[in-house]
């Protein structure tokens, strides 16, 4: 059968950019449906807003850490309105900065949605369009939980709180993940009252106890209140003020409503079963090379109920149209760690194991730990807050890695590297880093593992026996 196109790829989020532009490189006749933007929610609506909006708030802060600093007395910077600059990045980066990656790629773009024919055909409009494959790389909406009242009130989230023109007195958030730290912590440098609130025990459920609690202490010290394991069971709006009410009688009163409580998956419109696509109510079902029930279907990203992160689905979207093209390899994503960060102040980012996970799988590790604290550059530039921690063994194999403070997520694909690719401790000890770099303390990580290995009386005893021989 003639197809018009070797490839419709439905959705231009990070996995269908992946999948688009790397398809067209490989010579194939690509056609992407995007309904909205390019880019997706990822850069329309989530991570590159947010980071813009986070940096705009730190440079608000800067009169503070000038202080600290022992610049000034005191000082106040006032702010306009961040969000038409954010809008203006946006517009740029997502324009001529973007578009270019595809030109090889028939784009469709802010036409509507697609929608599946048959298992070859998708229409967009009034248009029938087939192709021999065909990749869904949809994403998720955010989750809005059955609260009562809540669908009366006029909540933000994500993909419209850019859409504001001020920044509110005052906001409550519902969730403690990576969403409501970065954005709680940006409003409230902003000139916001914020409040967290949400029904894990700590901050940042995906990490652990400890970069949760030390998060929650900066966020108290800068003004943002936290509420931890609590249960909402009403909203309402009382006069100006949205009020929230816990089961255990705590009432959280603020202008606005940010929900973070998660994702969803929705595909109503995609008419999967037209396709005969299985799917149910977390994601797409697919095989190991994200092929779904129709075997030349794919679906890749959030839409798989996969690791829920913008690279991850770079990733899945790579791997996908590599083995959709290659007749003997097979790329599981599955085998390769992804790292992840929260943007806030300080970052926090892991890779590999938690200790939960290495005691659940029986794995004998040791804990090696370096404080920021106890860094002579980190003193220096008043970044002291934090810590590198990683998970190891005698032998120096590196099973998970977790870092808060200053620079993490750039020091944190190092370890991605070192997982990855089994280096041992042994080799970061002999490998030169840059100098004075919060990076550095990487290379502390490993001094510290070898120094324990010193303090052993045979260790010691051969190194005194040869140094005495030579």
């Amino acid at each position: 059968m003639k197809y018009d196109f070797d490839l419709i790829c439905i959705g231009l989020g990070p996995a269908g950019m992946a999948v688009s532009a790397m398809g067209a490189e490989m010579g194939l006749k690509v056609c992407t449906i995007e309904k909205n933007k390019v880019g997706g929610e990822c850069m329309n609506v989530g991570c590159i807003p947010s980071k813009s909006l986070l940096k705009i708030a730190e440079f608000k802060q800067a009169p503070l850490k000038l202080e600290e600093m022992g610049l000034v007395e005191g000082g106040v910077l006032d702010i306009k309105s961040p969000f038409p600059k954010i809008a203006g990045y946006l517009d740029y980066i997502s324009g001529t900065k973007t578009l270019k990656m595809f030109k090889k790629v028939n784009l469709i773009l802010g036409e509507g949605s697609a929608s599946f024919v048959d298992s070859h055909t998708v229409r967009i409009g009034e248009r029938f369009i087939t192709a021999q494959r065909i990749f869904i790389a949809v994403g998720t909406e955010p989750q809005v939980p059955p609260i009562e009242g809540i669908s009366d009130i006029d909540i933000l989230t994500n993909k419209d709180i850019f859409n504001l023109t001020e920044i509110p007195g005052s906001m409550t958030i519902i969730g403690g993940g990576a969403i409501g730290c970065e954005l709680a912590q940006a409003f409230s440098r902003l000139g916001a009252k914020c409040t967290i609130i949400h029904m894990d025990d700590y901050l940042l459920p995906a990490g652990n106890r400890e970069a949760g609690d030390l998060l929650e202490g900066v966020f108290r010290n800068e003004g943002i209140e936290v509420y931890n394991s609590k249960k909402i069971v009403s909203v309402k709006k009382e006069g100006r003020e949205i009020c929230l009410y816990t089961e255990d009688g705590i009432c959280l009163k603020s202008e606005k409503l940010l929900l973070s409580a998660g994702r969803k998956v929705d595909f109503r419109e995609l008419n999967l079963d037209n396709a005969g696509v299985k799917y149910d109510e977390n994601g797409i079902l697919v095989d190991g090379k994200y092929r779904t029930s129709v075997k030349h279907i794919y679906a890749v990203g959030d839409c798989n109920n996969g690791i829920l992160l913008s690279h991850a689905a770079m990733h899945q979207g790579m791997f996908a149209i590599m083995n959709a093209v290659s007749p003997f390899a097979m790329f599981r994503f599955r085998n390769y760690v992804i790292p992840w960060t929260v943007f806030t102040d300080p970052q926090v980012s892991y890779v590999g194991m938690r200790e939960e996970e290495l005691r659940k799988k029986g794995i004998t590790y040791q804990t090696v730990t370096v404080k920021y604290e106890d860094y002579g550059a980190a003193i220096a530039e008043n970044v002291g807050i934090g810590y590198v921690k990683v998970h190891t063994n005698y032998f120096g194999r590196v099973f998970g890695v977790g870092i808060v403070g200053d620079g993490s997520g750039e020091m944190i694909n190092e370890w991605a590297l070192i997982i990855q690719k089994k280096i041992r401790l042994i080799s970061i000890l002999f490998l030169a880093h840059s100098f004075p770099t919060m990076g550095f303390l990487s290379k502390r990580i490993a001094e510290t593992w070898m120094m324990d290995k010193m303090s052993s009386s045979f260790i010691q005893n051969m190194c005194r026996f040869f140094y005495r021989k030579m």
